[in-house]
């Protein structure tokens, strides 16, 4: 239980991390004195590492929804199982 718990809240830790870090490296690329054509490089280039990195978060979470979906399968073919012999238990 308590794996279950401390993975369940590594996503939110972690995006909150990413967006702290985002908003840093735009505060920094805003206050470093640079000629116009450099800031917007800048900031075109902290766009494009943000979309790969919002891309691999798509990515990790549809993987963990898919991994989620099969374990729930898995509990709920064993719970059958598990009520049937049981049943057939009672019955004798």
């Amino acid at each position: 239980m308590n794996q279950e718990n401390t993975s369940s809240s590594t996503g939110p830790m972690l995006l909150t991390f990413l967006a702290g870090a985002t908003l840093g490296a735009l505060v920094v690329a805003l206050t470093t004195p640079k000629t116009g054509p450099e800031l917007r490089g800048d900031l075109k280039d902290l766009a494009r590492r943000a979309k790969r990195k919002a891309g691999d978060l798509a990515d990790e979470a549809g993987l963990a929804w898919d991994d989620m979906k099969e374990r729930t399968a898995l509990a709920t073919s064993d719970l059958k199982r598990g009520m049937t012999d049981a049943a057939n238990d009672l019955r004798g």
